[in-house]
């Protein structure tokens, strides 16, 4: 029997995104498929881990990938004449359609509500922002219910796309359970410090956090890694008094975030409430829980569900920097508590956050659609 070839598309993403690369693509490569993605970067060809990478060159802009990157992506995808295409960007939609109509199996995975994304554009008015969610909300309608599957980042975005299409999965973005985790290191070896790792957007709470760092009685850092979306943004941030005690250390391999969370006392995922923030899982709250260190999140239910239950972390108000503040000086001062809040995090990774549990609904999905 052939070896079944599989072929993952991204017009936006990195190549080694943790979802796409080092998720779904390494687990398929890894239990026997012949897995191919094909990025747009300009960083050129190459194979690793089993992954056959092909670049098709960097994006000129918005609009020319748009629409150029996205026909080069689906010329490469056709020539490779694949058994299965699984898609990551809403802007990949009508290729998936062309995919379908040349008989392919093709599953569209959807990692965020973009109808709900919209809501939230900072470069669009509060009426374009309305009118463009409701119409992206039409059109997913419409197409979505043509692909074979449909593949969620989260349960709340996979009951949204249960209205569109019979055959809808969640695969939840858990992390692997030991990468972020360094048993060896000692309480002792932490710093002083608190650290974000992530885009840095204003809707992530950045600002809110750079202040927060004016009112924090204890000599904490805080430590950031990550691009930042906006060069304005980056240097109004820069210009605040509570800057001095933010180290910048821009984007870090896997290795430095490893080493970067392991120092710390506590990591902030503290996103503001915009709608797609309130009913997401995002990956990094569980990235610190399975390095061992405490959460210091929103206080949204699903994400307070999270942390409270597990008694992994503390839950602040996002948009009150004093909140903020108190959290990180609560962990200072109670380094005990601080510590098993850690472990309970990462034991509760281990049993029921991990990337394992999801590899397997994936595996089983794959081997459904191509029977």
């Amino acid at each position: 029997m052939p070896v079944p070839r599989i072929c993952h598309l991204t017009s936006v993403h990195q190549r080694y995104d943790i979802r796409i690369f080092m998720k779904e693509c390494n687990s398929l490569a890894s239990n026997g498929y012949e897995v191919f993605l094909i990025v747009a970067d300009g960083k050129g060809n190459e194979q690793k881990n089993g992954v056959q990478i092909i670049d098709v060159g960097v994006p000129k802009g918005r609009l020319n990938r748009m629409f150029q990157i996205t026909s080069k992506i689906y010329e490469k995808a056709i020539h490779l004449n694949c058994d299965l295409y699984h898609f990551h960007d809403p802007e990949l939609i009508l290729t998936g359609l062309h995919l379908k109509r040349k008989g392919k199996t093709v599953i569209f995975d959807a990692h965020e509500d973009v109808t709900l994304q919209l809501l939230s554009k900072p470069y669009l008015n509060p009426f374009s922002r309305k009118l463009f969610s409701i119409l992206f909300g039409f059109f997913e309608s419409f197409t979505c219910s043509h692909f074979d599957a449909i593949v969620t980042a989260t349960p709340f975005i996979r009951d949204r796309f249960l209205k569109m299409n019979q055959f809808v999965l969640d695969i939840n973005n858990y992390p692997f359970p030991d990468e972020l985790n360094n048993d060896q290191i000692s309480e002792n070896e932490k710093k002083l410090q608190v650290c974000f790792i992530g885009g840095l957007t204003a809707i992530r709470g950045i600002k809110e956090l750079v202040i927060s760092m004016e009112s924090v009685k204890s000599n904490v850092k805080l430590i950031i890694g990550g691009d930042f979306s906006e060069k304005e943004f980056s240097e109004h941030l820069k210009s605040m008094s509570g800057w001095e005690k933010v180290k910048d250390l821009g984007f870090i391999n896997r290795n430095e975030v490893k080493e970067v969370m392991q120092e710390s006392i506590a990591g902030m995922v503290t996103f503001l409430p915009v709608p797609n923030h309130i009913n997401a899982q995002p990956n990094k709250m569980f990235e610190y829980m399975s390095a061992g260190i405490p959460v210091i999140g929103s206080d949204f239910p699903l994400w307070r569900k999270i942390i409270t239950e597990n008694h992994c972390g503390i839950c602040v108000d996002p948009e009150d920097p004093s909140s903020i503040a108190k959290a990180i000086d609560f962990l200072v001062s109670h380094p005990a508590e601080a510590k098993q809040m850690g472990i309970n995090g990462k034991e509760a990774v281990k049993s029921k956050y991990h990337w394992g549990s999801e590899e397997l609904k994936l595996l089983g999905l794959y081997n459904k659609l191509l029977q």
